[in-house]
């Protein structure tokens, strides 16, 4: 699943390319994708000339001069940007533009494109509700919004309602960074811990965001991110040698997901 480094890398290509192109014709090969009807959707958005492009969590928000088109990977999936003899075999929408190129996306599963008219924003329900994203945040801010919060701190950071972006892809090495055991109680950090986390945050999505993601997505020249598996710290390596202590990193159970620590650097 595409979580902020993804995104984010996604919405910085197509800031650079698309911005400035107008949609002449749009082809739905998925309707169930679309939050309005087939026809709604593609008579909003076409001659619409592209403002903007930004991201907020794991949603790309395109700004055109007609509404907002708002992108969700879900599970995953593929933007890409084409000309018409090029276009690849799996594809749930098209884009055409006035420039003969196209934008094509694919969702593997669960995915969106949404419609929003302008000035409406706030009344999207999947992302009007969303917190900033996990690179904004300053330990000040992070404190702010833990204050009074109860609960484990790994669902905390995966609420995206609290900090938009961050997955199971990343969340764990973003824990050993800082320390923490993911079942820890959020109220019971101190303003260290809590200091620790945000520069973990930060550390933990760099190296991706530097590298235009990871290996298993592709960026909007069809090209494979460049954040590895010899990039992860201790996330999935299992029984491998702690690189701090050298206790074999174990993978527990924390709730409807696992988790992947350092039972040493991290004690509960």
């Amino acid at each position: 699943m595409p979580e902020l480094p993804e995104i984010l890398s996604r919405a910085r290509e197509m800031k650079q390319e698309l911005v400035g192109k107008t949609i002449v014709e749009i082809e739905v090969l998925q309707p169930k994708a679309l939050n309005v009807a087939k026809d709604t959707f593609i008579e909003s958005l076409t001659r619409a000339r592209l403002l903007d492009v930004s991201n907020r969590g794991k949603w790309i928000f395109i700004e055109t001069d007609k509404g907002w088109l708002l992108i969700n990977l879900g599970m995953g999936g593929e933007i890409l940007l084409v000309d018409r003899a090029a276009m690849p075999e799996k594809k749930r929408l098209i884009f055409n533009f006035d420039d003969h190129t196209c934008l094509t996306i694919n969702f593997w599963w669960f995915g969106y494109a949404h419609f929003v008219p302008s000035g409406e924003l706030e009344n999207h329900t999947l992302t009007s509700k969303l917190g900033p994203n996990a690179t904004e945040f300053t330990a000040e801010s992070l404190q702010a919004i833990l204050k009074g919060r109860r609960g484990n701190i790994k669902s905390f950071l995966l609420d995206q309602s609290n900090i938009a972006g961050i997955g199971n892809a990343y969340i764990h090495d973003i824990l050993f960074m800082a320390r923490l055991h993911p079942l820890r109680k959020a109220e019971t950090l101190t303003g260290a811990d809590i200091a620790a986390l945000m520069e973990a945050i930060h550390k933990g999505l760099q190296p991706s965001i530097d590298r235009g993601g990871a290996f298993y997505e592709l960026n909007l020249y069809g090209q494979k991110g460049g954040f590895t598996l010899d990039h992860i710290i201790i996330g999935y390596r299992e029984g491998t040698p702690c690189p701090v202590c050298s206790t074999a990193i174990a993978k527990i159970k924390t709730g409807g997901t696992s988790s992947f620590i350092c039972p040493h650097c991290q004690p509960l």
